[in-house]
């Protein structure tokens, strides 16, 4: 065989495995997480983009995936500002349990919230 067959061959071999590689999965899936935030911002119907997260929320469950950091944490300030404090509380609790760095963070939000001092 000549060394212009074996390099062809070797070649066509390595394209083989390269092409079988699956991508790596996601590690967090977004659903329309950015989007609420960015109508949060906006001003746009709290209710409305409640209703959005939890759906998502539902989604991303059924799937086997998980939310991305912050999400639990966006949840809970909205239900805060609709003045329903034990979905707010369970969310922020969430948060802190799925991403145990953001504890500090969600500690200050639930002291806070008790105080009413969390906008």
């Amino acid at each position: 065989m000549s060394k212009a067959v074996k390099l062809a061959l070797t070649l066509s071999a390595i394209a083989m495995v390269a092409g079988c590689q699956t991508a790596p999965k996601p590690l967090y899936q977004w659903e329309s997480y950015q989007p609420q935030v960015y109508e949060y911002f906006k001003g746009e119907s709290k209710e409305e983009q409640v209703e959005a997260l939890e759906r998502d929320l539902q989604k991303i469950n059924a799937s086997g995936n998980s939310a991305p950091p912050g999400y639990h944490a966006h949840l809970g300030m909205l239900y805060l500002s609709m003045g329903k404090d034990d979905q707010m509380v369970q969310q922020l609790r969430t948060e802190k349990a799925l991403f145990p760095e953001s504890a500090g963070y969600m500690d200050f939000l639930l002291k806070n919230a008790k105080t009413g001092d969390v906008k």
